[in-house]
């Protein structure tokens, strides 16, 4: 077993010792389960609780969205059954275990309530107001949310303690991955339950605080900001995609993007604007492309193009002139630019955004950070993850090159305090 490996084998272990939450704190019964909201996500995470045995309610406003979902969950079922990856007698059961109703009173006796709704603090806030008047005491309430404020969303119910965050990735009911976001009023118990019922459903659970973006999501904005700035530089979206699959990267930022959809990326950039430091450069290359209509795959462009019933990126010249004008915005000169220095500023981006998780406390040790990014993001496991990959680097290494960035590109990139400390001591970030 590899140094990596056996680092990943010990921080999977680790992720199950909750601060706070001791040994003998006892879960709560999960033998009822709703999932709100009949999207995708809602779908993946209701085949996921019905994979592992459990009553899954799958609840939505009507019977039309219903029904679109029972389609694309029967259809992932076939697909499943006909690659041999599930006999035909599993897959039945678990969709015998699905059922579709229509309207929230249905979750009056639920012990687990997950909400799946439309990424909107007006429209999770609405759903739990509700939840809150027809749910039964101690139903543990849970959102899936990949960024918002979970403490918001707990304050809009008359009991917050049984409010949790839990942040599937897509697919659900294949990603192993969960972020299970603890707010600042979730209780032990709560956090006992829902860790329990994340193993029993084959996942792995990482407890995370409250932030924009939590742990995931939060590190991959400045890794998305690197690879947008590159591009703007004079890298096209294939040659920094190429540079970071080499690296060990299962998908580059802007397939991942285009996959993502484009349109759900300006969102989370038009939201996160009011961050911005006066001055601060900052890249306009997705609000160009929503502009022009390149919303991803769903749309057939977007940093890529993509042929009818594809889903396989294809370099797309035409949108060249985008990124000339965009160059002339920022007021940064073309150039042809090495794979090292995407891998460098992408990947330094990372880890940088990672210790100040850490300042943050928002976990209490850089592996369960790996954990995320390898279990959920496809950071290669044969390099350990994030912060992992930057020990084999050294803090003086990183420290430098980061204040060298700094010198060029701005204040962005000083080194985080956590890293210059460790540098100055000497110490690794995983220790």
């Amino acid at each position: 077993m590899t140094d990596a490996a056996r680092y990943l084998a010990e921080a999977e272990l680790a992720v199950g010792n909750i601060p706070g939450v001791p040994a003998y704190v006892q879960p709560r019964p999960t033998d009822s389960a709703a999932v709100i909201g009949a999207g995708t996500m809602g779908s993946g995470i209701a085949m996921a609780l019905a994979n592992a045995g459990i009553v899954a309610d799958l609840v939505d406003v009507g019977p039309e969205t219903l029904e679109r979902a029972l389609e694309r969950i029967r259809g992932s079922y076939a697909a499943s059954v006909s690659k041999g990856r599930l006999s035909q007698d599993a897959a039945d059961r678990a969709l015998g275990l699905i059922r579709p109703l229509a309207g929230l009173e249905h979750v009056s006796r639920s012990d687990l309530i997950i909400e799946a709704a439309f990424e909107h603090m007006d429209v999770k806030l609405a759903i739990f107001r509700e939840l809150d008047r027809v749910a039964k005491p101690g139903a543990v309430f849970a959102t899936n949310t990949s960024m918002l404020d979970v403490d918001e969303i707990a304050a809009g119910t008359s009991r917050p303690q049984d409010v949790v965050g839990l942040h599937f990735f897509s697919p659900a009911h294949i990603m192993r991955l969960i972020e299970v976001v603890r707010g600042r009023r979730t209780g032990a118990e709560v956090l006992a339950t829902v860790n329990a019922l994340a193993r029993k459903i084959g996942k792995i659970p990482v407890v995370v605080g409250v932030c924009d973006g939590f742990v995931g999501n939060r590190m991959i904005e400045p890794y998305f900001r690197e690879a947008e700035f590159l591009v703007a530089e004079g890298a096209s979206p294939l040659e920094v995609d190429h540079a970071l699959t080499e690296f060990g990267m299962a998908m580059g930022p802007f397939a991942m993007a285009d996959m993502a959809g484009i349109d759900v990326r300006w969102d989370v950039v038009r939201r996160r604007a009011a961050l911005r430091a006066p001055g601060e450069r900052y890249s306009a290359l997705v609000e160009r492309l929503v502009e022009a209509g390149r919303n991803g795959q769903k749309s057939g462009a977007g940093f890529y193009r993509y042929d009818p019933g594809s889903r396989t990126p294809v370099e797309d010249p035409s949108i060249h002139g985008l990124f000339e004008s965009e160059a002339a915005r920022q007021g940064v000169k073309r150039r042809r630019v090495s794979g090292g220095e995407i891998v460098q500023r992408c990947l330094l981006a990372l880890v940088n955004e990672g210790a100040r998780i850490l300042e943050d406390r928002i976990v209490p040790r850089a592996s369960d950070i790996d954990v995320i990014y390898v279990r959920g993001y496809g950071f290669p496991a044969s390099k350990g993850g994030p912060m992992f990959w930057a020990d084999t680097i050294g803090a003086p290494r990183l420290v430098t090159e980061m204040a060298e960035l700094e010198s060029r590109l701005g204040a962005v990139w000083r080194p985080a305090p956590m890293l210059a400390a460790l540098a100055a001591g000497g110490s690794r970030i995983t220790a």
